[in-house]
């Protein structure tokens, strides 16, 4: 019979050396997890509490090194992209050349120093003032759980709260973040890290490059503003999306046909590609709203078109023949014939250019339609594709449409506006004022041409209006900008305009992400707390 041992009985070797092997595992996938947070911060990260100087600059440093780093691996992964693109257009002893510029060009580290340094002294300056001006501890919250003698109602559901009254809701983690800082900073603090870090770090970038990254700064700033706003007086303008884009339509139109070097090159020819009409009859339209002429070899090079009907040719003709008379005359406005010679009738020109516009913008639109979907909601696609390839389908379709409707509403504008102009003229029945008349071919007439067109953004989709509100806004400001600095009504900024807009940009926007985070687009939000996390 055997007799239980009364000694404590040891675990075999086997099963040691299987708990041991756990115990290696569960360390392994911890290290990955540090691994994986130097690279990616995971949600919910708590704020830092610093108490000295020496902390904050130690902090500041290993956030900016981080980022510099990140920034870097970014930028070269891009340009490594682009120039595999180009591989096959390179000669094969030039290649190892190429790929070694794109990872270690100017541009990697310019980008890398513009980033690391942003995020240095924006943490330095944001965690340095609490400690040399602490905050008045009076002007903190109250308890949660202080006791009252008012009678603590009940707070209302979610389905007693209107729905253009609902607030964005913030997570856990954020909600402590958001105590965090009112407990320790005020908004100025934000506000001054972001302008001095902003202003500083744009300049290690490249002057072309700054004009943009200001121009996209200032906009998102001025959108987290306008949200917070808003959201904090119950104020919200119907449709604000479609208003600024038909104000900044207005302007780029008007810039497009009257001043043109206002606007970026690429962007001019983008427009002049997609407005379907020739191009030396756009610059006969520019140059007639600058001098009150044009170039007759721009008139030249319309009548060789192999698609101008007889009808146009008599037209410009007799144009080019009182163009070319002692004194010349130009007439007071590009001839219709000009702007589309392949038919007569102006009638007949929207619905074609609709079409033609639809046929070159539509598979434009379906790359940015359908390509992000495959790539970054694989998932989602994989589990329903026909739902998914229908509702890009349809989204294709309409933003090939909307951009089409601004095309043809424009053209229609442009010879109705002539029609006004020779019907007022010679009618007698009521005096109009000439000034009146003679608007209606002055170069202030095509951006009404653009307001009109840019209607069309009610033909898409209404989550995508503020995209391209968005779009278009920096395009339309910078012309303004020309435009009023060329007549003299604004001061010119010289050298270190770039580094102002960036500044009061950065201000704007790092204001909102410290103290209303809800309030910036979700992909700048997870952009800057990838690269700053909560200070």
């Amino acid at each position: 019979m055997s007799r239980t041992p009364s000694y404590i009985q040891l675990a075999p070797r086997r099963a040691m050396a299987s708990f041991e092997n756990l115990v290696a595992l569960a360390n392994h996938q911890e290290r990955l997890r540090e691994a994986r947070r130097i690279v990616w911060r995971e949600r919910g990260e708590p704020a830092v509490e610093l108490e000295d100087l020496w902390e904050c600059m130690e902090h500041a440093g290993r956030g900016g090194l981080r980022a510099a780093a990140i920034a870097f691996a970014l930028r070269a992964s891009v340009n490594l992209v682009l120039a595999t693109i180009r591989m096959g257009k390179v000669p094969k002893n030039m290649r190892f050349s190429l790929i070694q510029h794109a990872i270690f060009g100017k541009d990697s580290f310019r980008f890398a120093a513009m980033i690391g340094s942003f995020v240095t002294v924006y943490k330095a300056t944001l965690n340095t003032l609490p400690i040399l001006l602490p905050v008045n501890e009076r002007a903190t919250l109250p308890a949660p759980f202080e006791d009252e003698d008012e009678d603590i109602e009940a707070p209302p559901t979610p389905f007693e709260i209107p729905l253009s009254a609902r607030q964005p809701r913030l997570s856990l983690s954020a909600q402590a973040h958001q105590m965090w800082v009112r407990k320790k900073t005020r908004r100025w603090h934000s506000m001054f890290a972001g302008a001095l870090a902003g202003g500083l770090a744009v300049m290690f970038e490249k002057r072309s490059r700054r004009v943009v990254i200001a121009q996209q700064l200032f906009v998102r700033g001025l959108q987290g503003s306008y949200n917070a706003f808003t959201s904090k007086h119950g104020f919200h303008l119907p449709n604000g999306e479609v208003l600024m884009f038909c104000l900044c339509s207005t302007q780029i139109v008007y810039a497009l046909f009257a001043r043109p070097e206002t606007l970026p090159r690429s962007y001019t020819a983008w427009l002049i590609t997609a407005s379907g009409g020739p191009s030396n009859a756009i610059k006969i339209v520019q140059d007639m709203n600058k001098t009150g002429s044009f170039d007759i070899q721009d008139l030249n090079t319309i009548l060789s078109r192999e698609d101008l009907i007889p009808a146009n040719q008599v037209t410009l003709l007799a144009s080019k023949a009182m163009a070319t008379n002692s004194p010349p005359d130009f007439g007071p406005y590009p001839l219709c014939g000009a702007v589309h010679p392949w038919v007569e009738s102006c009638t007949h020109v929207p619905l074609p250019r609709f079409v033609t516009v639809f046929k070159w913008a539509f598979p434009i639109y379906g790359a940015l339609h359908f390509v992000p979907m495959i790539l970054f909601k694989r998932h989602a696609f994989l589990k329903n594709p026909l739902q998914k390839l229908g509702r890009a389908g349809w989204a294709t379709i309409r933003s090939s449409a909307f951009l089409a409707t601004f095309i043809a509403t424009f053209q229609t504008w442009v010879c109705f506006k002539h029609y006004l102009y020779r019907m007022l003229s010679s009618q007698t029945v009521v005096k109009l004022p000439q000034k009146f008349i003679d608007f209606f071919v002055s170069k202030y007439s095509y951006g009404l041409g653009g307001l009109f067109g840019a209607l069309s953004l009610f033909v898409e989709e209404k989550r995508r209006r503020g995209e391209l509100a968005m779009y278009v806004l920096p395009k339309g400001m910078e012309s303004a900008w020309l435009t009023a600095r060329g007549k003299g009504w604004v001061f010119n900024t010289g050298q270190f305009g770039e580094m102002i807009l960036t500044a009061i940009g950065m201000s704007m926007v790092m204001s909102i992400y410290q103290n209303d985070p809800q309030h910036l687009s979700g992909l700048v939000r997870r952009i800057l707390y990838q690269f700053i996390g909560p200070n």
